[in-house]
């Protein structure tokens, strides 16, 4: 990949992720519903070299420096890596000529990390089953991870008139 593919799929990885991050604001403040807090996800990481990448509670382990920047630099590095696949696995023709379906698609196929990695690891259980409603945690994955696909389809629409590829 040239130097301008990459240049697009980061700006479209961290536009997506913006956009989840709407998502997830947007549900805060209408329903009260609460979003990860990324500084657990600092913490999470930061526990990584000491060998502990699994936890019973990520909320009840021990704080760590910086917890709260590494949380949200790995969000937003995350949503750049995804986006980064995404463009490999489309080609560059997709940076020319986004379209909706294949980003939606692989917006959902994301949410197998939250289910299978990441909530297991914080202490949630496989695809949250052992949060307090299972259901909804579910259900707002998906959701936020389908917001994440759109992201990638509008966000790659609007790079592709800014930084045009041509495929």
């Amino acid at each position: 990949m040239e130097s301008t593919y990459v240049l697009s799929a980061v700006a479209t990885g961290i536009g997506a992720t913006l956009a989840m991050d709407l998502w997830n604001l947007f549900l805060k403040r209408t329903f009260n519903i609460p979003s990860l807090n990324y500084c657990l996800l600092g913490r999470w990481l930061r526990h990584m070299p000491g060998g502990t990448f699994r936890h019973a509670s990520i909320a009840a382990a021990s704080p760590k420096p910086f917890e709260c920047p590494v949380g949200w630099i790995a969000h937003y590095s995350i949503g750049i890596v995804f986006a980064l696949v995404f463009v490999g696995i489309m080609s560059t023709d997709w940076l020319a000529r986004p379209t909706l379906r294949p980003a939606l698609l692989f917006g959902i196929v994301t949410v197998a990390f939250p289910f299978f990695i990441m909530q297991p690891s914080l202490g949630l259980g496989i695809a949250s089953s052992k949060a307090s409603n299972p259901t909804q945690a579910r259900l707002k994955s998906l959701a936020t991870h389908t917001v994440f696909g759109v992201g990638l389809y509008v966000c790659g629409l609007a790079v592709s008139h800014v930084l045009p590829v041509h495929a």
